[in-house]
């Protein structure tokens, strides 16, 4: 079958996105003699996932943050989870370092690219960040499901 450019599906974030749905099916992160699927169940998606695991919980500038990593390679370049958090408004000076996939499930978020480029992101959309963008992202609040790749190391 042969598309037009015109009428193409786009495939990263079908990639992206069938990358994200492989990472959710996996579970927590589980010792290597252990591995195997993990279904997530639609509770634990709407939220209730930040109550079942325990996630990383960090304040920084009087904004709290809830991170559930659901799955993470050996080599530590790939990785998908839930997060959650409160108002921010961050400049992003220095490459993002990271390509990452989010879907938004509450809330949203305006990236505005160095270059004055503004998207709006609600909840409902995905966006693709890729590893070279600087910007400006600004938010009152949000929940995404999120994967990321790092071409160059392991994701911190």
């Amino acid at each position: 079958m042969r598309f037009s450019s015109a009428k193409s599906i786009p495939l990263v974030p079908v990639i992206v996105g069938a990358c994200l749905a492989l990472s959710l099916f996996a579970g927590p992160v589980q010792a290597a003699d252990t591995v195997h699927p993990v279904k997530m169940s639609k509770a634990q998606i709407a939220g209730a996932i930040f109550e079942d695991y325990d996630p990383v919980v960090s304040t920084h500038d009087g904004n709290t943050t809830h991170d559930v990593e659901v799955f993470r390679t050996e080599s530590g370049l790939f990785d998908a989870g839930m997060y959650r958090s409160g108002k921010v408004r961050a400049e992003i000076n220095e490459p993002y370092g990271v390509h990452e996939y989010m879907h938004f499930l509450e809330g949203g978020v305006t990236l505005t690219s160095s270059d004055g480029t503004v998207t709006e992101i609600k909840a409902g959309d995905s966006v693709v960040i890729p590893a070279e963008w600087t910007g400006v992202w600004d938010t009152d609040g949000y929940t995404k499901i999120y994967v990321i790749y790092s071409p160059d190391a392991p994701i911190e």
